[in-house]
């Protein structure tokens, strides 16, 4: 099930009308890319390297959370490589043949974007180990006793996987990263810089005090802090003379229901239905997704990283437990 909240960090169909605005929201270089200082810095450190030798960077695996900019980053470090750039997703290969077809069409030096790069089905992944240590690809020709194997070799080219589950890859594909980096939550001072900076791009006037006031409401997430500020856009044109400022800022978040900490109705409503029915004792995956109805992967992608960071919910061995810290905050709500 998809959920539909402004605060989703996943990317909606609906949303397809904006894909080319969000496009030109994306950083494309190093120097344009707000926050992630650890990642950058050793990034650049591997690019530099890998362009002094003449050779491709090794194969990089980038993982955290929805909406921190892994597709972005992806983007960045080509540009910065220089690099041809290809994109996929892992359901979209669906069989060794699919793969097959993109790994012979790349050039040398190109960058290929696996997204979502726990969901390849293992049969893709027993021919992506050998393409990615020794840029050979296995093919069997035929079936049953005129079946014959041949070996194809492929150009030069780097992986960038991006995974929100690491535990979902198998070990041997995860071990063929030379590079393996977490994207981080952002700060807000980051966060208003990057809907600053995007305001700028969308050539809507935000005062200072509004970019700082929508990025205590962004989830420290960079996608949820454009979509707000496109709605925020979307109230002021409306009902004002199009400027961002303190009062059309309160009164859109007002409007969207989303409160100081950047949760929504449906956020509010997991925590308290999970104090309602069970106060202190730990809950389940399963439990709560029958409680909500939505999935376990829904929960465990959408709900639960914020608000663990926050503080709100804590994992233990024997499920999930709603926190003081989280019924101070729906007792003032």
């Amino acid at each position: 099930m998809t959920i539909e909240r402004i605060v989703d960090t996943s990317v909606h169909d609906k949303d397809a009308d904006e894909q080319v605005i969000e496009v030109t929201l994306r950083p494309q270089n190093f120097d344009d890319y707000i926050g992630q200082e650890r990642l950058k810095k050793n990034l650049r450190l591997a690019i530099d390297a890998a362009k002094k030798r003449g050779e491709p960077m090794d194969h990089v695996l980038l993982y955290g959370p929805p909406g921190l900019g892994k597709t972005t980053m992806a983007n960045v470090i080509a540009n910065e490589m220089g690099a041809g750039f290809r994109v996929t997703s892992g359901p979209a290969i669906e069989r060794a043949g699919d793969l097959a077809s993109i790994l012979t069409n790349l050039q040398d030096g190109d960058i290929l974007f696996i997204d979502e790069i726990h969901r390849l089905s293992r049969a893709v992944e027993e021919v992506l180990y050998s393409a990615m240590e020794d840029f050979k690809l296995d093919i069997v020709i035929g079936k049953g006793p005129a079946a014959r194997s041949i070996r194809l070799d492929l150009p030069k080219f780097t992986i960038i996987g991006a995974t929100t589950r690491t535990g979902s890859l198998a070990a041997p594909l995860r071990d063929r990263f030379g590079h393996i980096h977490r994207l981080e939550f952002y700060t807000p001072g980051e966060i208003a810089s990057i809907i600053t900076r995007a305001a700028g791009i969308l050539e809507a006037p935000i005062k200072p005090e509004s970019a700082d006031l929508l990025s205590t409401r962004a989830r420290l997430t960079p996608r949820i802090a454009n979509r707000l500020l496109k709605r925020v856009r979307d109230y002021a044109d409306v009902n004002g003379d199009g400027i961002i400022d303190t009062v059309m800022t309160t009164r859109a978040l007002e409007l969207m229901e989303v409160d100081e900490l950047g949760l929504d109705p449906a956020d509010r409503q997991l925590l308290s239905t999970l104090l309602e029915n069970y106060g202190d004792r730990p809950v389940g995956l399963t439990t709560i997704a029958a409680l909500t109805g939505d999935e376990v992967t829904t929960i465990e992608d959408f709900y639960e990283p914020y608000l663990m960071q926050i503080g709100f919910i804590e994992r233990t061995p024997r499920g999930r437990i709603v926190t003081h810290k989280a019924k101070k905050h729906l007792d003032k709500q």
